[in-house]
C-alpha cells in the first residue's frame, strides 16, 4: 500500500506546486530525494553497550538498519582518533522516508514540550532541511524505561529543489510545521 504523504504529495502538492511557481512540468516540480537520520555518539565511543542501545532504538525509529560511522581524522580537541566510532546514522528513501516523516509530524513533534513550529532558518544553501531533535523519546516507537541514555539526533529531509523558497512550500505543504520568518 502507497504510504500517506506519498499519495498526497501526487494528488495535491504537484498541483499546489504547479499553479504557485508555473512550472511548465509535474516533474519540474521538488520532490524529497532522502532523509538522514545521524546521532552522535560523543564521549560514548568506547563503550559497546552505549553505541548498541543507540543503533536499537534508532532502528526502532527508522524501520531499518543503522551504520555506524567513523572519524575520518583525529582531531585532539575532541579527543578523536582517526577510526574511531563517532555516530550511528540512517539513510532514508522511498516508501520508508514517507512513512517515517509522516510518523514524525504526526506523532513525534506535537510530543516535543513546548513546541511553536521549527525554525524557518534551518535550510542549508542546496534546499536540505535540518531539524535537530533533543530527545528520541518524543518517538512512541522508543519505550522511556529501556533507554540507555538520552540522546539527541539531527534529521536532515534533501529536496531536489532549485530555490530554497521551493522547498520550503514543498516541506509546509507536507505538513511540516515551519514557522513564519
Amino acid at each position: 500500500m502507497e504510504p500517506r504523504l506519498k499519495k498526497l504529495y501526487k494528488e495535491k502538492i504537484v498541483p499546489a506546486m504547479i499553479e504557485k511557481f508555473g512550472f511548465k512540468n509535474p516533474l519540474q516540480v521538488p520532490r524529497l530525494k532522502k532523509i538522514v537520520i545521524n546521532v552522535g555518539v560523543g564521549r560514548d565511543n568506547k563503550d559497546a553497550k552505549a553505541i548498541e542501545s543507540v543503533q536499537k532504538e534508532l532502528a526502532l525509529i527508522s524501520g531499518q538498519k543503522p551504520v555506524i560511522t567513523r572519524g575520518k581524522k583525529s582531531i585532539s580537541a575532541f579527543n578523536l582518533r582517526r577510526g574511531d566510532i563517532c555516530g550511528v546514522m540512517v539513510t532514508l528513501r522511498g516508501d520508508r522516508m514517507y512513512e517515517f516523516l509522516d510518523r514524525m509530524i504526526t506523532a513525534a513533534l506535537p510530543r516535543v514540550k513546548d513546541f511553536s513550529g521549527l525554525p524557518p532558518n534551518s535550510f542549508d544553501g542546496k534546499s536540505s532541511y535540518t531539524i535537530g531533535i533533543k530527545e528520541q523519546v518524543i518517538f512512541p516507537e522508543v519505550d522511556y524505561n529501556t533507554i540507555y541514555k538520552v540522546r539527541g539526533m539531527n534529521v536532515t529531509i534533501c529536496t531536489d529543489a532549485k530555490k530554497v523558497e521551493h522547498a520550503r512550500e514543498l516541506l509546509k505543504l507536507i505538513g511540516l510545521p515551519i514557522r513564519e520568518e
